[in-house]
């Protein structure tokens, strides 16, 4: 990219320490600032779709119109092409063996193939990724994104990590799940090692509109790769690094090392306006810090990949990561009130995950229990989506804060995958800024953004808060 994007890096932490303390915790807010919408930028996308045996029914039906939508939803000018998943994985659309560019004659003959898809076959969705990445592969100037369904369990689970060590950094990928028997975890792993979104998909119905949505958002990504670059100091050491906001990847395992002190993270692609949290807990040893006064513990900063782009290049100031150690228990005991907000949220998967085990196992009193935390953690975030995932599995008595609840009989595992899996996405901290850095317009009326639904005016040609072009407004 000709422009390097400007990314502003925000630190919410309580520096002050303890003579006991030993780790620093501190929430980046990461913003992309100064980005224009680019509706020309070279972009490439694969959708990827499950036709093994068990997709039969209405799943293969909802499949096909998901994909459908996905393809009406393309930009034009963005190159893709459609895969059908099975224990190998074919391209189904265009018959060149690679990419091609998105008209309204591309379109048309994409949806026809898509029609003829039927179920038969295995599940190796390791074979699917390696397909995407080939594809996408012959694109390197372009943003790269895939889109991966599936409803059954990858037949060799080596495989699948193979894949996704094979594709990590090379595209991003959204994963969804449907119907009753695939495995979370593994629709968890692909998303998060390709840094991605997962989630399950409860009612068939629900895939158009879910697929449509993704790729409106994948044709806002303006950045190709973003990367966290954490310098440590030589009393410090890094102990994890996550996103956290809006969901939660470890993005420890994938680091990559830069020098003897300083290690790099890729977030993947972003759009205009985009902003995520992080959250770093660092190791510290006190016995050589400076008593009574600021020191630096770490710093951080952000470097951009252009689409293309060899090199990650410095964007914005990097800033400070503090430890302060001090004998005043009143000001070492405080947990600042981001972390403490991404800490319950990890509570919360824990009794998601707790409630889930117990479920299985036939204790239903245990389930309760756990799942009733999850809905008193929940309701103390005001996260109604959560709220209302739980609601499928329980019923609550009296006021959600408190957490008495009553399993349901019957539960369909895809409830419970969809808790699990929304247990990994999170509300907005407290204190973050509003989603919108202007104030409403006050000289006319408004109209919704169709990507992410935030109310923008009339004359507005770029939506501020998720950066899509937004065209001729009615």
């Amino acid at each position: 990219m000709e422009e390097q994007p400007g990314f502003v890096v925000q630190v919410s932490q309580n520096k002050y320490l303890s003579a006991d303390d030993r780790e620093v915790h501190a929430i980046l807010t990461v913003t992309a600032h100064g980005i224009e919408a680019r509706s020309r930028l070279e972009a490439a996308e694969v959708i990827a779709i499950d036709c093994s045996g068990s997709m039969s029914g209405s799943k293969i039906i909802a499949a096909r119109r998901a994909a459908r939508a996905a393809i009406d939803a393309l930009r034009d000018g963005v190159y893709f092409a459609v895969v059908e998943g099975t224990s190998v994985a074919r391209v189904v659309y265009p018959d060149t063996g690679g990419l091609v560019q998105a008209t309204a004659q591309t379109r048309r003959a994409a949806k026809r193939r898509i029609r003829g898809l039927v179920a038969g076959g295995g599940t190796l969705m390791g074979a699917w990724l390696r397909e995407a990445r080939r594809l996408l592969d012959a694109h390197p100037d372009a943003v790269r994104h895939a889109i991966l369904l599936t409803d059954g369990w990858n037949n060799d689970p080596r495989d699948l990590d193979r894949a996704l060590e094979h594709c990590a950094g090379r595209f991003v990928c959204d994963a969804r799940g449907i119907g009753d028997d695939y495995a979370p975890d593994e629709v968890l792993r692909i998303a998060n090692t390709l840094r991605g979104t997962a989630d399950a998909i409860v009612e068939d119905a629900d895939l158009e509109a879910e697929f449509a949505k993704l790729m409106r958002n994948a044709m806002t990504k303006v950045v190709a790769e973003v990367w966290l670059r954490l310098r440590t100091m030589p009393f410090t050491r890094l102990r994890s690094l996550r996103q956290v906001h809006p969901t939660e990847i470890d993005l420890t395992p994938s680091q990559t090392p830069i020098d003897e002190r300083t290690r790099g993270f890729s977030t993947g692609s972003w759009a205009a306006g985009e902003e995520r949290e992080f959250h770093v807990c660092l190791e510290v040893d006190p016995s050589r810090l400076a008593r009574y006064e600021d020191v630096q513990a770490a710093r951080v900063d952000v470097a951009v990949a252009g689409a293309g782009a060899a090199e990650p290049r410095p964007s914005g100031r990097p800033v400070p990561i503090l430890a302060h150690w001090t004998e005043d228990l009143g000001l070492s005991s405080v947990i600042d009130s981001k972390v403490a907000h991404y800490r319950g949220y990890t509570d919360l998967a824990t009794a998601v995950e707790a409630g889930q085990a117990a479920y299985e196992a036939g204790d239903t009193d245990r389930a309760a229990e756990e799942w009733g935390r999850a809905v008193r953690l929940a309701a103390g975030f005001g996260d109604e989506e959560m709220l209302r995932r739980l609601g499928r599995l329980v019923d609550v008595i009296g006021d959600p804060a408190d957490g008495k609840v009553r399993v349901k009989g019957n539960l369909r595992p895809r409830d419970v995958f969809s808790a699990l899996i929304g247990a990994h996405t999170t509300t907005r901290s407290p204190d973050a800024r509003p989603r919108r850095d202007r104030p409403a317009p006050s000289d006319g009326p408004e109209i919704p953004c169709p990507n992410c639904e935030e109310p923008m005016a009339l004359t507005d040609r770029v939506c501020e808060a998720c950066g899509r072009p937004l065209g001729k407004r009615p």
